[in-house]
């Protein structure tokens, strides 16, 4: 017996275990006490009261990712939109796939510059002789200078660049149209095809072709490198909103009547 127990005193003093600096190891798990735990009664219950707060509020965490999320989403989309408007932008160099066509859709896309229908629209409402027809000119007239100005300003105060970031041209500063978002030339030619369409008699044919020349001068700056396919599509958006808006708000004949005698000088104000 004294033997057995000498061997085992040996053999504890030999194990590495219960050496001082390892005795933690031997110790049962303990539960972690929190900062304010054991030194007053203040402690159990700021522990108790975060408990709770996580147990009532589980989706703080999901909240807190949301807004990360949100902005990966649209960064993604963003860069796809660029991806692809560059992509089909084929005619914007002269050395692009698209390059035999570039004549061919520019002069598609001068279609939808704001100069040529403002100038039309004013000669017309010079040579026209009937009311009816210079109440629809002059409300036309009306819907093109809104357009003008209000993709103007949202231009101005977006300055979003092109795929391509061409600098804009001359007939660009006349229109102030210097940015890419949102595209003018697509806001301008919806509200034109739903004015025509709505106040002109035209033949199912006409119709057609006027809502694919809508759709083609929106594709034509794609083609161009001068929008993205997001610009355009607000675009159509805005010019569909702005024909809408002057159907609400239609000037009558004789309002349009004192608008033409005042802007040709011709008004005399009643006494």
């Amino acid at each position: 017996m004294p033997g057995s127990q000498a061997r085992s005193r040996a053999r504890d003093r030999n194990n590495v275990l219960n050496r001082p600096e390892f005795l933690s190891l031997n110790q049962p798990p303990r539960r972690e006490q929190g900062s304010g735990e054991g030194r007053g009664s203040g402690g159990p219950r700021r522990a108790a009261f975060r408990q709770q707060s996580q147990q009532e509020d589980p989706g703080e965490d999901c909240m807190q990712l949301n807004p990360s999320f949100r902005g990966i989403a649209i960064n993604s989309l963003l860069a796809i939109d660029i991806s692809l408007s560059k992509r089909l932008g084929v005619c914007a160099g002269v050395q692009g796939s698209g390059a035999p066509l570039r004549s061919m859709v520019t002069l598609l896309a001068l279609t939808g510059h704001a100069l040529p229908w403002l100038l039309g629209t004013l000669i017309c409402l010079w040579m026209s002789n009937t009311m009816a027809g210079q109440e629809v000119l002059v409300n036309l007239l009306l819907a093109l200078i809104l357009d003008l100005m209000t993709v103007a300003g949202m231009q101005k105060l977006v300055k979003r660049r092109g795929p391509w970031d061409f600098p804009p041209g001359f007939l660009d500063y006349i229109a102030m149209d210097m940015y890419s978002f949102p595209a003018a030339h697509a806001s301008r030619a919806v509200m034109v095809s739903k004015f025509l369409l709505n106040h002109l008699v035209l033949a199912v044919p006409l119709r057609i072709l006027l809502y694919l020349w809508a759709l083609l001068v929106g594709v034509s700056r794609v083609l161009l490198g001068k929008h993205h396919l997001s610009d355009v599509g607000c675009g159509f958006a805005l010019g569909f909103l702005h024909f809408n808006l002057v159907e609400s708000v239609w000037l009558d004949s004789a309002t349009c009547q004192t608008l033409i005698s005042i802007g040709t000088l011709r008004w005399t104000p009643l006494v």
